[in-house]
C-alpha cells in the first residue's frame, strides 16, 4: 500500500555545544551541520528507508530544492510538494554533549501548503492506504476527515505538542505515537483518559525505556517494549525514526507487535549518530545492528 504522509519539511542547522544555554547566556559551538530535517521529511525519509512506499505532501519555498531533491534521492515521491512564496521551513538545533537537543522552529512554507493539494493527491489513493500527520503543518483535521470518507487508516504523531491540533483530529485517528509527556500533556489538556480519546491503538515512547502500547481490544493496559542499550549522542529525529518505521512496518503487513520492536530498533541506532534525516538507518541497518 502507500503512505501519504503530510509533513514538515526544513533546513536543521544543528549547533554542538558544551551545555544547553540558560537565559541570557552565550555560548560558542564547536560544530555546526545544516542538513534536510522537519518532522514529516524525517518520518517519510525513515519510512522510505524501511521499504515503505511514500508519497509526501508539503511545501517548500524557492530555495527548498535541494531539500526536495534529498528527499527523492531517499526514495521518497516528492511530486506533490508544492513550492510557494514563502520561505523554506528551518530549525536551529542545539545538542549538548550527552546528546540532549533544545529546538527552535520557523514554520515558513510549511504553514502555507496548498489545501486544494489534499483533494487532488488523496483522491488517487486506495482503500487501507495509510494518512500520517504531525503537528509543524497546517490543515491536518481537514486532511483526516478526507482521508477517513476516502478509507484510510490515520496514523497521528500529536508533536509538536498543541491542545486544539490534538483535539481536532483524535476522533479521526487510527493509530496515535506520541512521548510519555505528550500523553501527560494530551490527558492534563483535554481531560480524557485513553478509552474515552476513542483512538484504538495508543503507542507511547519513553525515550531509553522503550514504548508501551495500549490497545481498546486489550482494555488500554500497557503492553512494554524495552529500548536496546546504546550510547546516545544525539536524540533529534529518534521518535520520527520510530514512527516512520513504525508506520512503514503496519503498512507492509507486519503485526504491530513486530512493527513496534523494529521501530524501537531504528530509534536507538538513530541516537548514536549525529543528525537528522540525512543520518536515519536504513532497513539493511536495523536488521542487522547488534544491539544490547
Amino acid at each position: 500500500m502507500t503512505i501519504y504522509n503530510l509533513g514538515s519539511i526544513n533546513a536543521d542547522l544543528a549547533y554542538s555545544v558544551p551545555h544547553l544555554p540558560m537565559p541570557g547566556e552565550t555560548l560558542a559551538a564547536s560544530e555546526m551541520i545544516r542538513g534536510l530535517g522537519g518532522k514529516g521529511a524525517n518520518m517519510s525519509v525513515a519510512a522510505a528507508r524501511a521499504a515503505g512506499r511514500v508519497v509526501h505532501l508539503g511545501a517548500v519555498g524557492k530555495d527548498g530544492g535541494w531539500a526536495v531533491e534529498r528527499l527523492m534521492e531517499y526514495g521518497v515521491d516528492t511530486r506533490h510538494i508544492a513550492t510557494v512564496d514563502a520561505a523554506t521551513g528551518h530549525a536551529i538545533i542545539l545538542v549538548d554533549g550527552q546528546g540532549e537537543n533544545s529546538i527552535v522552529i520557523h514554520h515558513g512554507a510549511n504553514h502555507a501548503i496548498p489545501e486544494e493539494l489534499l483533494g487532488r493527491v488523496l483522491a488517487d489513493a486506495d482503500t487501507g492506504d495509510i494518512l500520517l500527520m504531525q503537528n509543524e503543518t497546517l490543515l491536518q483535521p481537514e486532511a483526516a476527515r478526507m482521508a477517513r470518507k476516502l478509507g484510510l487508516r490515520v496514523a497521528y504523531a500529536a508533536a509538536p505538542f498543541e491542545p486544539e491540533a490534538a483535539l481536532a483530529v483524535l476522533e479521526h485517528t487510527d493509530i496515535l505515537v506520541l512521548n510519555a509527556i505528550e500523553m501527560a500533556q494530551l490527558e492534563e489538556a483535554t481531560g480524557l483518559d485513553l478509552p474515552r480519546m476513542g483512538v484504538k491503538t495508543v503507542i507511547v515512547t519513553e525515550g531509553g525505556d522503550g514504548c508501551r502500547i495500549h490497545l481498546a481490544e486489550n482494555g488500554w493496559q500497557p503492553e512494554r517494549f524495552a529500548a536496546p542499550k546504546v550510547d546516545a549522542v544525539d536524540t533529534t529525529g529518534a521518535g520520527d525514526t520510530f514512527t516512520g518505521y513504525l508506520i512503514a512496518g503496519i503498512d507492509r503487513g507486519m503485526k504491530l507487535r513486530q512493527a513496534v520492536s523494529l521501530a524501537t530498533r531504528a530509534a536507538a541506532i538513530m541516537v548514536t549518530r549525529r543528525g537528522t534525516a540525512d543520518v536515519i538507518p536504513d532497513l539493511k541497518d536495523v536488521q542487522d545492528a547488534r544491539l544490547g
